[in-house]
């Protein structure tokens, strides 16, 4: 017998989706000008274990290091310097370790995260974005994930956005603030 007739929410969000978000979130963070990634671990009971996104290390001040994409000289670029959003999550992890844990990113892995990947124990990567799919990096990623049998699976979301929306607190369920 039903107790009422109000029924539970449809348009939730699934598990993926809010782990994708999640990670996107994060990466809202990043002061990176021209790429912000984040990364989301999640352990087998769906609890979130670490959270990161890309950025310069710790107690390194970011305004003396450069952002720049490109350079005459490699060192004046932020390649040699960032830390990406996997090796953040990996090292903000807030349990003891991340083994069987997955991993739900927005771009698919460099080479360097897919090692840190491998020796953190993670048995899956979920990523949005393969642009870079062709680069040396992203193939010897793949050869690396591969071997270690990690799973790798692109995240097909089911819609474009997720709008968060800080005044629909102060909405009842009943009244539609969109009238306000």
């Amino acid at each position: 017998p039903s107790l009422g007739k109000t029924k539970k929410r449809e348009d939730y969000l699934e598990w993926p989706e809010y782990f994708m978000a999640v990670a996107f979130l994060s990466a809202q963070r990043s002061k990176d000008p021209s790429s912000q990634v984040g990364a989301c671990i999640v352990n087998q009971e769906n609890k979130i274990v670490g959270i990161g996104y890309n950025g310069m290390p710790n107690g390194c001040n970011d305004d003396l290091l450069p952002w720049s994409r490109s350079a005459d000289d490699r060192l004046d670029t932020k390649y040699p310097y960032v830390c990406h959003a996997e090796l953040n999550a990996i090292m903000n992890k807030n349990s003891a370790d991340v083994k069987d844990c997955t991993m739900y990113v927005a771009l698919f892995p460099c080479n360097e995260c897919a090692k840190l990947i491998i020796q953190a124990g993670l048995k899956e990567v979920v990523y949005l974005s393969d642009k870079y799919h062709d680069t040396p990096e992203m193939t010897a990623s793949r050869r690396l994930l591969s071997m270690a049998k990690i799973e790798c699976r692109q995240f097909k979301p089911k819609r474009t956005e997720i709008v968060i929306d800080f005044s629909s607190i102060n909405c009842s369920g009943m009244l539609n603030c969109a009238t306000k």
